[in-house]
């Protein structure tokens, strides 16, 4: 009955709505034991992750319209029969349109979303099934902490008002015993400066790859602060957007991280028994991006602007200007102040 009260309501938010091809497959992967599971569901160029830890179920994004009966579909083979919470982490389609099917048919404790109001059919839709259930939308504040079963959920951005909706994505990080699952949206390069700038320990084992792995996302600084171990990325395949975009799958390779990809390998799903992470893939014919050793960085900043820069920035100084540094933390000691086109500086 579930299943057919998505598909109907995923064809009457199609007709009423937005409209977006659906392309994705879900793949059930079934957890035991006591274990922190995170499924990165194959939503083609969109997002959503389960997340489920002692018996309580977390959503983290819904895909586009046209994903809601397969997001509901997979959470039905899964088990879930309620939502600890659901997040929104922000009002674009491909990550708020299909959770308008899943609070149909899923009774949700708490649903965070960084604003109520948002000028499209999607966010009305899921305004009302928000509503339909007796709830308000939660925007939550930065350092505002939530648990999971044993997993401890905290909200570590946005730390600013933004004009631009990506920037508006809620970051969230998610923490197992020792190891931790960072999720920042479509988050791009201003918002992560203001992250850091803010003090958020932004540190994790597994990234989701900002913004589907565009060039306007993950950059050197951040990516230096997370650290992570593995990264995966959420896109479809063959999309018109390029993504992943190779400057980011760069600076991910030269971080030595283990890279997953929906677009190849379908749903991707990482099992945490709170001290080792284990990964499996839907698609056996394809593999992860082994990581290479991680490359020291040098930076190279410019004597006349004090402004620092990664060495394959476009706006390098001239020879004669130029000064090296071993770290970000030497260029930062040194005075300089980092470049906004490849450092997400002011």
């Amino acid at each position: 009955m579930k299943k057919l009260a998505a598909l109907l309501l995923s064809a009457l938010l199609l007709l009423t709505g937005c409209t977006t091809q659906q392309t994705a497959e879900a793949t059930v992967h079934a957890v035991s034991g006591d274990a922190l599971s995170v499924h990165y569901i194959d939503v083609g160029q969109a997002d959503c992750a389960l997340l489920e830890n002692g018996g309580e179920f977390m959503l983290i994004d819904g895909g586009n319209v046209a994903d809601g009966s397969l997001v509901v579909s997979y959470l039905e083979q899964m088990g879930v029969e309620e939502l600890k919470a659901v997040i929104c982490t922000h009002a674009h389609e491909d990550h708020v349109g299909g959770l308008a099917s899943v609070l149909a048919v899923y009774p949700t404790e708490t649903v965070y979303a960084p604003t109520k109001t948002y000028s499209s059919q999607c966010f009305d839709d899921f305004l009302y099934y928000v509503d339909q259930q007796g709830l308000e939308v939660t925007i939550p504040e930065p350092g505002d902490q939530f648990s999971l079963g044993e997993a401890e959920v905290s909200i570590l951005g946005p730390v600013k008002s933004y004009p631009e909706t990506n920037n508006t994505s809620i970051v969230a990080k998610v923490v197992y015993g020792s190891t931790s699952f960072l999720f920042t949206g479509d988050m791009e390069k201003e918002a992560e400066a203001d992250l850091l700038d803010y003090g958020m320990d932004v540190s994790a084992d597994v990234l989701k790859v900002g913004h589907h792995g565009s060039n306007t996302s993950t950059t050197y600084r951040f990516l230096k602060e997370v650290d992570p171990t593995y990264g995966v990325i959420s896109c479809g395949k063959d999309n018109s957007y390029g993504h992943p975009h190779e400057e980011p799958m760069s600076r991910l390779r030269q971080a030595g991280v283990v890279l997953f990809r929906t677009d190849e390998m379908g749903t991707v799903v990482a099992v945490s028994d709170g001290s080792q992470i284990q990964f499996t893939w839907a698609n056996q014919n394809a593999a992860p991006e082994q990581a290479e050793p991680a490359q020291e960085t040098e930076y190279i900043g410019n004597r006349k602007s004090q402004i620092y820069h990664t060495p394959d920035c476009r706006n390098l100084p001239k020879e004669e200007n130029r000064v090296t540094f071993a770290s970000i933390e030497d260029a930062q000691a040194a005075g300089f102040t980092p470049c906004k086109n490849c450092l997400g500086g002011k």
